[in-house]
């Protein structure tokens, strides 16, 4: 009696994953534009731009990290494209309101988006690819176009320069003191800090 055969396993067809990217592909456009409205036309430029090219999309390889490098060319192109033009007022006033905070985590998390929002856009980006989304150092590398060590050196100077603007000690942690029903939501918003 011989040993049944292993049938090969179907591959499932990358544009059936699509829309279980979308939470992530959003979360790190907002992160880059730090608008939502921009951040949507971001993310259905970058899907109509992966289905457009999935005969590009190498079977078997990460699909989320090759639609997150889709994503950020995207929106350096789009920012060249648009560095002449006067930026859009749209929420200078909104961005001046102050709400005082209901607990500690809120103020806590208020502390860091203005932190966050002070990093340039390279320290913003690395943050949100090594440590909000969990891609290793490598995959962040390749997504963005530059060296591994590049990316270590990035994403140590921008936790450096948060812990900096936070007036954090070293050795602190940026949420010490955050309840866990907190972090959870702050998670589940795409919104956890590096």
């Amino acid at each position: 009696m011989s040993a049944p055969q292993s049938q090969p396993q179907a591959t499932r067809d990358p544009r059936d994953e699509l829309p279980e990217h979308l939470p992530a592909l959003r979360a790190f456009a907002i992160s880059l534009t730090r608008n939502v409205a921009v951040a949507d036309d971001l993310v259905q430029d970058t899907i109509v731009k992966a289905w457009t090219n999935f005969d590009k999309f190498t079977e078997g390889t990460n699909l989320r990290a090759w639609l997150f490098t889709i994503l950020r060319n995207t929106f350096y192109s789009d920012k060249r494209k648009h560095r002449r033009e006067v930026p859009d007022p749209e929420g200078v006033h909104a961005a001046s309101l102050f709400v005082k905070p209901a607990h500690d985590g809120r103020m806590a998390f208020t502390d860091f988006s203005a932190a966050f929002d002070q990093l340039s856009p390279e320290h913003r980006e690395v943050l949100i690819l090594v440590g909000a989304s969990g891609f290793a150092y490598e995959d962040a590398a390749v997504m963005m176009g530059v060296a591994v060590g590049t990316v270590k050196s990035r994403a140590n100077r921008a936790r450096a320069r948060l812990a900096e603007l936070l007036h954090l000690e070293k050795g602190e942690e940026m949420f010490s003191g955050v309840d866990g029903q907190t972090l959870a939501v702050m998670s589940r918003s795409g919104m956890t800090p590096a």
